[in-house]
């Protein structure tokens, strides 16, 4: 299984240093850091024998290139949602739920992680095909940043994947396909103030059908001709 972790501006240069052992002791690699506090001698101590995976860790400004050649983000948060109509956060995986889901799909898996004092930020959670929580007790839900990635990497090692079936698609061609649906909800003059909770349904929908890249083709191929029929479009077949 081909998973990376991505740790989103991380504070502490220990929890960077943990996580790089974890990721090394479960048998991953791919380590990714988005704008992160500087690293020296404390991560690498704490690294232990991970310091390659530490050297090695990707450096990025921003999420969208974290995640970019993903097939599945999945973001994780401590604030569980209550509420079938709360679609940020709903409806969430358990970590042995998410081992179900990825299991032997082919693709980078990606594993975003927020801030050690705030997490991810919802419009950082906007971003995730699905969102992954990690059930604890609630009169302190919020765990240590390292020991959150052990509990997931620790559920998606635990036994060999074989990746089968076809190749899903990569996080850009389904952004296209959301920009594509928000260009046709204005369109078909979708009333306003129900735009931006419709299209982040529709992301969590399509996120857990893990779509391929046919099928994102095929998606936007039904949204042009529809755009023709309504007189806006040229009714084309998508080949992006």
């Amino acid at each position: 299984m081909n998973v990376r972790t991505i740790l989103v501006e991380p504070k502490n240069e220990e929890n960077i240093g943990a996580v790089a052992r974890v990721v090394k002791n479960f048998g991953f690699s791919e380590l990714c850091l988005v704008n992160p506090t500087a690293t020296g001698t404390k991560a690498y101590s704490v690294a232990s024998h991970a310091h390659d995976v530490l050297t090695a860790a990707r450096i990025e400004d921003s999420i969208e290139d974290a995640i970019v050649n993903s097939a599945i983000v999945a973001g994780t948060t401590s604030k569980r949602g209550n509420s079938v109509n709360e679609h940020l956060r709903m409806p969430y995986l358990s970590p042995c739920d998410l081992k179900d889901k990825v299991e032997g799909k082919p693709g980078v898996i990606s594993l975003l992680f927020g801030r050690e004092d705030t997490g991810l930020l919802n419009k950082e959670l906007m971003l995730c095909d699905i969102v992954v929580c990690i059930t604890t007790c609630n009169i302190y839900p919020v765990m240590n940043l390292s020991h959150a990635v052990a509990i997931l990497l620790y559920e998606l090692s635990e036994r060999d994947s074989i990746q089968i079936g076809p190749q899903l698609a990569s996080v850009e061609n389904k952004e296209r396909l959301f920009m594509h649906l928000k260009t046709f909800l204005d369109e078909i003059g979708y009333k306003e103030y129900k735009k931006d909770k419709t299209l982040l349904m529709l992301r969590r929908i399509l996120g857990r059908a893990e779509l391929t890249a046919r099928e994102v083709q095929t998606l936007r191929g039904i949204l042009r001709k529809a755009e023709w029929r309504i007189g806006v479009g040229e009714g084309q077949d998508d080949n992006e």
